[in-house]
């Protein structure tokens, strides 16, 4: 009996365990059922339906749910306000090109028309009193150490160059030229003329400074020691080189002449479209403030010089046509085409310019100040340089090629005959002076604002800038070769071994000798950058600090740049 008891129980306890696993068992299966059902949330499962209804909602519902995602997903832009901002600024820099730079090449254009007018209307009077204070010199006496004043020589001088040249260019046919270029093909022309514009800026360069050479040499006080070839050789160099310098532009003009008459206009076209190679050549380059004042100095002087060539070439076809002024309209809109593509190429390469380098519209306002001050600096007491002169050393104009180019055409194209034909050109003389007159008032007023607006009155009684720069520099290259740091200097013993690794380096230089690569960082070399900015990225270069790079140039005024000054390893 006892034994049959003990069994009973052992039997019904192992029953109730099993009953207890299988009751867990199934717990757990129904948690993690739960789970799964949960964690299907693009499916929506149902547990009670079949597989073929599973399927079914998994592939319709999906597809609907990513469909409206897409078309009911947002975004907000506030959450990156720093950059929208900064690209509508770029929006309204772009749209504000327009009005500043066509206010700085307004402003450009009047002062290369004052500089042109002054050779025709002012400099033959001041030649007049030059000649005749010399001539009046033994009956009033010398009152001076000087027979003449610098600037009656610099004019004197200038009117022998342009009597001179002149009498040469009488020598010179324009009708043979005029047929010798039209006989060519246009391909050729199209080089001609593109090889041209770079001989002009070659010229340009080289040319002021030979003027320049001329008057120091004419007018350097006697008392320093002679350090130049004489007044003689430098005045027949600048003969040369007006000549030359003058014929090149007829060259030009008679290259344009031949756009104009040809019978497709197809040379006119090609030589418009150059204009817009220019686009590509320029837009896509790191331009500094610097740069961009010397290319916008460039511009103006290339449409100045356009205006004239447009004008010498109408007066050349209206003499072919004996001045009917029909021809003149059948002339008008190929002179306004080519104006307005000039135009047009100047503002879009600005606007793309100022877009990729990151820079202000408010420069050009600076650029007009600059040019301002160049004229009223002219009329103060310490002037160094005529306002002529200033002008072609910034912008690269240099006005005698030129007005004796235009000379040379008027003379051979208008006759002169009666004395009611010297009574119209004695008119026309008055009216170039009175024009020259105001002209000069308005300017010089305008640009006192400016430089008041800027507030550069305190640089009118400074010196030249080109002298203290020149000072600084000279004083950094005899400290950077005379006065080396101790510390530069490698430590070697009697066997010739470097100590160098005794003394620990400057925290300034590099400690490895492999060569650091600048930064791709596309901002860096997409912007034009401040001092600081400036800083880091040469040191980023070199691994040097600022303060360390002794060969470093330091950074220019734009009262010291010049059209042919080389700004960030180059010249617009």
């Amino acid at each position: 009996m006892a034994d049959s008891l003990s069994s009973g129980l052992g039997e019904e306890q192992e029953k109730e365990k099993e009953d207890r696993e299988r009751d867990n068992k199934s717990a757990k299966t129904e948690k993690t059922n739960e789970k799964d059902g949960v964690t299907e949330t693009l499916a929506f499962n149902d547990k009670n339906g079949d597989s073929k209804g599973k399927k079914r909602n998994l592939s319709d519902l999906s597809l609907v749910r990513f469909i409206t995602t897409e078309l009911t997903r947002g975004y907000f832009l506030e959450h990156n306000e720093a950059k929208y901002t900064e690209r509508r600024e770029r929006v309204y820099t772009c749209l504000r090109i327009p009005k500043e730079l066509e206010k700085l090449m307004t402003f450009g254009f009047f002062l290369c028309l004052d500089a042109f007018l002054y050779v025709f209307t002012l400099l033959p009077l001041r030649v007049i009193l030059a000649l005749l204070r010399l001539i009046t010199l033994p009956c009033c006496g010398l009152s001076g150490s000087r027979l003449l004043q610098p600037a009656q020589v610099c004019d004197v001088l200038k009117g022998f160059i342009m009597v001179l040249c002149y009498s040469m260019m009488s020598y010179v046919d324009y009708s043979m030229m005029y047929h010798l270029i039209r006989g060519q093909s246009v391909i050729k022309l199209y080089i001609i003329y593109n090889m041209l514009e770079v001989a002009d800026r070659l010229f340009s360069s080289f040319g002021q400074d030979i003027l320049d050479a001329l008057y120091w040499t004419a007018t350097e006080p006697k008392e320093k020691k002679r350090a130049h070839i004489g007044v003689i050789p430098h005045f027949l160099m600048a003969v040369l080189y007006v000549f030359l310098h003058a014929i090149l532009i007829m060259v030009q003009a008679t290259t344009l002449n031949v756009a104009f008459n040809s019978h497709n206009k197809s040379l006119l076209t090609i030589m418009m479209s150059n204009n817009f190679v220019e686009i590509k050549g320029s837009v896509f380059k790191k331009f500094e403030k610097n740069n961009l004042f010397q290319m916008s100095n460039s511009d103006i002087k290339e449409r100045f010089t356009n205006y004239i060539l447009l004008l010498i070439v109408c007066l050349r076809n209206m003499e072919q046509f004996s001045w009917n002024p029909d021809h003149l309209w059948v002339l008008f809109p190929d002179v306004v085409m080519v104006i307005a593509s000039e135009v047009a190429v100047d503002v879009v390469k600005h606007a793309f310019i100022t877009k990729f380098n990151d820079i202000s519209a408010d420069v050009y306002g600076e650029y007009r100040a600059s040019l301002a001050f160049d004229l009223v600096s002219s009329r103060q007491k310490n002037a160094y340089t005529d306002y002529s002169d200033s002008v072609s050393r910034r912008m690269g104009f240099i006005p005698l090629p030129l007005a004796l180019l235009l000379i040379r055409v008027v003379t051979s194209s208008v006759k002169i005959q009666g004395s009611l034909s010297f009574m119209c050109v004695l008119l026309f003389y008055l009216g170039m002076i009175t024009l020259k007159v105001l002209n000069s008032i308005v300017l010089l007023g305008t640009s006192c604002v400016f430089v008041k607006e800027a507030n550069m009155e305190e640089k009118l009684s400074d010196p030249p800038p080109s002298v203290v720069s020149s000072r600084a520099n000279s004083r950094a290259h005899r400290t950077k070769h005379f006065h080396t740091s101790p510390q530069q200097e490698p430590a070697t013993d009697r066997g010739g071994i470097s100590l160098a690794a005794d003394n620990p380096p400057p925290p300034n230089v590099a400690e490895t000798s492999d060569p650091i690569l600048p930064k791709s960082d596309s901002d860096t070399f997409l912007t034009t950058p401040d001092e600081e900015d400036d800083d880091k990225i040469i040191n980023a270069d070199t691994g040097l600090e600022g303060d360390r790079l002794e060969h470093r140039t330091p950074k220019k005024d734009l009262l010291e740049i010049d059209r042919f000054t080389i700004c960030g390893n180059r010249i617009d």
